[in-house]
């Protein structure tokens, strides 16, 4: 293993990249704990074969003991990695930068168990019995009823506490019992952000402005639900003329949405009663006519920052009112997996970026910027884990 170098290597943008090869450090625990659980969650939740329990074994033992391999010969995008990862290859996992690790890593758990072969596990989400199990749980029905509010709550206030129950996603109930009257629970959703310019957000999106919308989606099941019930409000109440859900084409960091789990949550919104089922009903025929329309691109699987996004996706955002990027991962793909300091201004970290953006982010990394001294004193004199433990979220704009 090559010498360790404190969460951290390189300075070619201003502030280190984020490794993982400082023991208890968040980016540390993700590689040594988090993802050899995956690897026996995954093996457990199907029947599957010797080949495939083979092959999760050796994944297992190269993250663990070993050094980063690349992919087999023959592999579709072999070629792609190389390219990728050429820096890498031969090197233990922990002395990769950690977004490249984290991503090459699910490419080689999707390798293990014949996603992209030509056998009888083609195309098999390994990570599907763990959304569905959360979008057929209690916590989804509870929520889905919360929405019958929806009629008697001016559209202003039903505007932010949608918008916070997007951000908040897997806690989503902190946005949707506001619907339901408990503004003490929306006291503390908005206690919780160390960042908020929703004010911005809802200036660059007015009511019958023509607006197109784009949103970037980032976990399936209980967190996608309140991201289109989001686009369904847009839409329905002409805040944009047009939303565009950008989702993944592959399984990807366990839980991330591809088209299968839209269909799937808009299948739960048309099943249940009351307005969770009128707001399934409107989104499938947007979805029919146009006015909403999914896009799964390549880039969105790969271990590279937004500022390296293709020119055909580059223009897709151009030519967008606005861009929401939700979640963690795409936070830290925007901004860059750097240990910035917290108070480096989101814009110019976001400068790049072809149009307005905006973060919706519940915080589970160390990655921060656009904080105010103050406010970054008062949260490191906490003694919490705010960065990385979900307690915490941001709403951060860029015009």
């Amino acid at each position: 293993m090559a010498q360790k170098t404190s969460l951290v290597s390189g300075d070619t943008a201003g502030a280190p990249v984020i490794l993982s090869n400082e023991p208890g450090s968040f980016a540390w625990g993700v590689l040594a704990k988090r993802h050899p659980a995956l690897i026996q969650q995954v093996r457990d939740a199907f029947p599957y074969g010797r080949p495939q329990h083979g092959a999760l074994d050796a994944l297992l033992d190269e993250i663990t003991n070993g050094v980063i391999e690349s992919l087999a010969p023959g592999e579709h995008d072999r070629e792609r990695w190389a390219d990728w990862g050429q820096e890498h290859f031969g090197r233990s996992w922990f002395d990769a930068p950690f977004l490249w690790a984290e991503s090459y890593f699910y490419r080689r758990l999707l390798g293990a168990v014949g996603y992209f072969g030509t056998g009888p596990w083609q195309g098999v989400d390994p990570f599907a019995p763990f959304k569905q199990a959360e979008l057929r749980g209690e916590a989804v029905e509870e929520e889905l009823r919360a929405l019958d509010a929806l009629a008697s709550v001016p559209a202003d206030e039903r505007a932010a506490a949608l918008l916070h129950a997007s951000l908040w996603g897997n806690r989503a109930d902190l946005g949707f019992r506001v619907l339901a009257g408990e503004t003490a629970a929306g006291d503390a959703a908005v206690s919780a952000l160390v960042a908020d310019d929703s004010t911005v957000l809802w200036q660059l999106l007015p009511v019958g402005g023509s607006s197109t919308v784009a949103v970037v989606a980032d976990n399936a099941g209980r967190e996608l639900i309140p991201d289109l019930i989001l686009i369904d409000h847009l839409l329905e109440q002409r805040h944009a003329e047009q939303a565009v859900l950008h989702l993944k084409p592959y399984p990807y960091y366990v839980s991330d949405a591809m088209t299968a789990d839209v269909v799937d949550c808009l299948r739960r919104l048309t099943e249940a009663p009351g307005q969770a089922g009128a707001i399934g009903g409107r989104l499938w025929k947007a979805m029919a006519v146009g006015t909403l329309e999914v896009r799964a691109h390549p880039f969105f699987c790969a271990p590279l920052p937004y500022e390296d996004m293709p020119e055909d996706l580059r223009g897709e955002f151009a030519s967008t009112t606005l861009t929401i990027l939700k979640g963690d991962l795409n936070y830290r793909r925007l901004v860059g997996d750097r240990l910035w300091d917290a108070t480096a201004p989101f814009a110019g970290l976001t400068a790049y970026f072809p149009g307005a953006v905006a973060a919706l982010r519940t915080l589970k990394s160390d990655v921060i910027v656009g904080l105010e001294q103050e406010a970054l004193d008062a949260l490191d004199r906490s003694g919490a884990a705010w960065r990385t433990s979900g307690t915490h979220a941001l709403i951060q704009v860029r015009r």
